[in-house]
């Protein structure tokens, strides 16, 4: 079975779109980059080209990858301040001076629809409601949920330890009921744990750093990954599709697969800040 997460996205993004004709108001997102980083820079034009297919408000600031920290805090205030914005996203990695950290916990908790502040990872952590889940390990869910994909009772091995993917996600999953191993570069002997997982989710981008030996049968593969050529054209995921594809449960594709339901629940959470904030 393929998770085909374009085809959910789609749906889920026009549901959105729908349900934003009805309000008094569009929500907004403002949208942060820093620099001229090239993937950084297509994950941006992305998410601003979805907000305007929703008809979400987006500001952009893109600004010089010498923009002084203190000026970006500044900038945050200013976001965190006005009240027609719903939204923040600072898109990562910053530029090597500033500190990413000291970014992410200015942005206001109630405005951090990417998820990653101390407070909403906090909240996640200790199985209380985030003001917002992650926007990757959110799509992750999402998708689990329209396959009708159980995870209560489910060993599940996580390549990654982010706070982007794999912390929150790993959270998210244990307060469902799930068993949860977190691998990473350090791991030994990884197939120890993916062969005996139900659920293998990998998040490394590394290319094709999993063929079908790491699989049993009855595995459900979620991937995240994206690696690219050198000329910046994706080609495959941490997952050897077509070595896997038919010889397990399910597998998410890549494209089509996580990317797509990233920007769907991103715009998802911009919707749910602006209901939350105008009581609708």
């Amino acid at each position: 079975m393929i998770l085909d997460g374009k085809k959910l996205s789609k749906n889920i993004l026009n549901n959105i779109s729908l349900e934003i004709k009805t309000l008094k108001n569009k929500p907004c997102l403002a949208v942060i980059l820093v620099g001229d980083d090239y993937a950084s820079s297509v994950y941006v034009n992305k998410k601003i080209k979805t907000c305007n297919e929703v008809d979400i408000k987006s500001i952009d600031y893109k600004l010089d990858k010498n923009y002084k920290e203190e000026d970006l805090l500044k900038l945050i205030d200013e976001l965190n301040s006005n009240d027609e914005v719903n939204g923040i996203l600072v898109q990562l990695p910053l530029p090597v001076h500033i500190d990413t950290k000291k970014i992410i916990k200015k942005i206001s908790a109630k405005k951090d629809v990417d998820g990653f502040s101390p407070t909403n990872l906090g909240l996640l952590l200790s199985n209380d409601t985030p003001y917002f889940y992650p926007a990757t390990p959110l799509g992750i869910m999402m998708l689990l949920e329209h396959y009708n994909i159980e995870v209560k009772a489910k060993n599940i091995c996580i390549i990654n330890d982010s706070i982007i993917v794999g912390r929150p996600l790993a959270a998210m999953l244990l307060n469902k009921g799930a068993s949860v191993s977190i691998c990473h570069k350090l791991t030994k002997n990884l197939k120890d744990y993916t062969l005996n997982a139900d659920i293998i989710i990998s998040a490394t981008g590394v290319l094709h750093l999993l063929d079908d030996s790491f699989f049993n049968e009855n595995a459900i593969a979620i991937d995240v990954g994206i690696c690219k050529k050198e000329n910046n054209k994706l080609i495959s995921g941490d997952i050897n599709y077509e070595k896997v594809a038919n010889k397990i449960k399910a597998i998410s594709p890549v494209p089509g697969g996580v990317g797509p339901m990233t920007i769907a629940a991103l715009m998802f959470n911009t919707l749910k800040s602006y209901k939350e904030k105008n009581n609708d």
